[in-house]
């Protein structure tokens, strides 16, 4: 089984466009080759695969990426299955995994939520549902410095408070505060449940 993450960007045409695209691409290509592993496409959509593990933490680090620009958000449907057919580009491959993926992402758009999860088992996803829906009230109300603090936590796990102050040239309380304010230790527990939900499929 594979995950598939497709989304859009939500406020496209109020930012920056080459400065999204530019953290966007840069950040999918840490994690694979395009136009195999991610593609983005009809100019604020994307689509990337990476396995179900990793699917939690890749979507926070997208999500946090993209939130650390103004007026900026994403919306992502993850789907979680098999991969019937690899083409060299993701937009062409196929299985389970891409359909509900593409399927979800369409339901997102009409119910007004930023992200979801379809997998094979309607209970795994009630459950994961849930606690997206929940979490998802915290994830998309992070401030700018918030998402970069938080961006930056899960891009390197060895980073320190002592670091992040000085990158952001803040004191290390201000970095303890943010930390709180974003429920990042139940973050990382939800990372975990996630995981084990996911490996029961």
């Amino acid at each position: 089984m594979i995950a598939v993450i497709t989304g859009d960007i939500i406020n496209s045409q109020h930012a920056d466009t080459e400065v999204w695209m530019t953290r966007l691409k840069n950040l999918l290509g840490i994690w694979g080759s395009a136009p195999h592993t991610w593609e983005i496409y009809r100019g604020d959509e994307f689509q990337f695969k990476c396995s179900i593990d990793e699917v939690f933490w890749r979507f926070l680090a997208i999500k946090s990426l993209l939130r650390s620009q103004e007026n900026l958000d994403v919306r992502m449907a993850i789907g979680i299955g098999e991969e019937n057919f690899s083409s060299e580009r993701i937009t062409e491959s196929n299985g389970t995994a891409y359909v509900h993926s593409g399927r979800l992402l369409n339901d997102l758009q009409n119910d007004g939520h930023t992200v979801a999860i379809k997998t094979s088992n309607n209970s795994v996803d009630r459950d994961l549902n849930i606690l997206l829906k929940w979490s998802s009230k915290d994830f998309d109300s992070w401030t700018v410095a918030t998402s970069e603090i938080i961006h930056e936590m899960i891009m390197n796990k060895d980073i320190t408070q002592e670091d992040l102050a000085k990158k952001f040239a803040i004191s290390q309380s201000s970095v303890s505060q943010r930390l709180k304010r974003a429920n990042y230790d139940l973050i990382v527990e939800t990372n975990q449940y996630f995981r084990k939900k996911i490996s029961e499929l």
